[in-house]
């Protein structure tokens, strides 16, 4: 088949699917955004997209449909020269709808079969929206802008043929009528590089070297926001150092915005929350990383003793199932994504994520003890391999789907 993949950030989600569809002889190729500067070894082509944001005040409620709708006339126009200069016209279109990208797509490749990534749907209840009143409460305005912000899953999902959502959780937010066309496949762990490591060890950057066994404690996220409940680790921290002497806590993350709203004041989250216990910490035990190197990232995961994962209702983070893969004891948040994978008590623990001093007892009870949470981690490993691991479960799943939907082309 030609496939083309479509994600404003290629590879994305596609990281190890698109590689391998190419290496069973099909012919792909990719779109992207043209400040998109990831690495990859599927041909790629990048559109520029460089339309102003719309007026607020024009536009209203409306306006995340326009800035998709903008960008999705983008990508139509680079699909158009693809067609007409490259004589590309695929079999079946590959795509994340989150940006709008696929919205036009079809008028300009009708007979293409549209395979879409559902990755979240927004809801005023039971999920993201409101969860934490401390930043947002569920208002008339808010619900209101909840609902319009989901004009572009609608589009998009009412011209696709299917859907792959990663964990049951994350499909089952999406409508009931489009459920029947989402399958639940996830990205896959490496669990061959994501496995226990005795002699790994990281060095950071004041020169410390960390090491497979010593007293770490882990926290990594893309940014440090409310979302991934950064506040919470960070309000439970002054107990465990001040119970842990020797812990060293290592914190991975940018100083960004991923989800949700930008901190007050022009400060980042992360400096919000680390003034607001600055002078209860130790800063000599308390490492931020900024961002690291995937390898990093890995032997982090395999030197560190405890990690803490925190998350509204929201989208899965592909880290926990990679600390679980790595044999990390994992105390996470007790919110719906993370309760499908950790079972308390048997692969991991969780915690009430507005629970400080329940976050604290179980940080300081995973360092002390980490002989007693050994089967806890055996289990999370076994967890990953058995319905997450990349090679045994997920891409040949993923590959199986791609190639059933593309075979019902007309």
């Amino acid at each position: 088949m030609k496939i083309l993949f479509v994600h404003q950030n290629f590879p994305g989600q596609f990281l190890h699917l698109a590689p391998a569809l190419m290496a069973r002889g099909h012919d792909c190729l990719a779109l992207t955004d043209g400040r998109n500067d990831r690495k990859t070894a599927v041909p790629t082509l990048r559109y520029r997209h460089d339309t102003p944001a719309p007026d607020p005040a024009a536009t209203r409620l409306g306006r995340n449909f326009t800035i998709a709708s903008d960008r999705a006339l983008t990508v139509a126009r680079a699909a158009r020269q693809l067609r007409d200069a490259r004589g590309f016209t695929p079999d079946l279109i590959v795509a994340h709808p989150g940006w709008g990208e696929t919205l036009f797509l079809k008028e300009v490749y009708p007979e293409a079969r549209l395979l879409l990534y559902a990755e979240f749907y927004y809801r005023t209840k039971g999920q993201d929206v409101g969860f934490d009143p401390e930043f947002s409460s569920l208002t008339l305005e808010s619900a209101c802008s909840t609902v319009a912000r989901t004009a572009t899953a609608n589009v998009a999902f009412a011209i696709a043929d299917a859907a792959v959502a990663p964990t049951q959780w994350q499909a089952s937010t999406f409508p009931a009528h489009l459920r029947p066309m989402i399958e639940v496949i996830h990205d896959g762990v490496d669990c061959a590089r994501l496995a226990p490591n005795p002699q790994a060890h990281v060095t950071l950057p004041d020169g410390q070297i960390l090491r497979a066994g010593d007293e770490v404690l882990t926290f990594v996220n893309r940014n440090l926001e409310p979302y991934r409940g950064y506040h919470s680790f960070m309000r439970a921290l002054p107990a465990v150092l001040a119970a842990r002497p020797a812990a060293q806590v290592v914190i991975v993350g940018g100083d960004g915005v991923a989800y949700g709203a930008a901190a007050p004041d022009g400060k980042s989250w992360k400096q919000m929350f680390l003034d607001e216990v600055a002078d209860q910490i130790d800063p000599a035990r308390v490492h931020f990383t900024g961002r690291v190197p995937y390898p990093t990232f890995v032997s982090l995961m395999q030197v560190a003793r405890v990690h803490a994962y925190l998350t509204y209702p929201f989208v899965l983070s592909w880290s926990l199932l990679e600390a679980m893969a790595a044999g990390v004891h994992v105390i996470a948040s007790d919110t719906p994504p993370v309760a499908e994978v950790i079972r308390h008590g048997e692969n991991g623990q969780l915690v009430d994520f507005f629970d400080i001093a329940g976050w604290s007892r179980a940080l300081i009870d995973g360092l002390a003890t980490p002989e007693r949470f050994d089967p806890l981690r055996r289990a999370a490993r076994k967890t990953v391999l058995q319905g997450y691991d990349l090679s045994g479960q997920c891409l040949p799943r993923l590959i199986d789907l791609v190639e059933r939907v593309g075979a019902q082309r007309p």
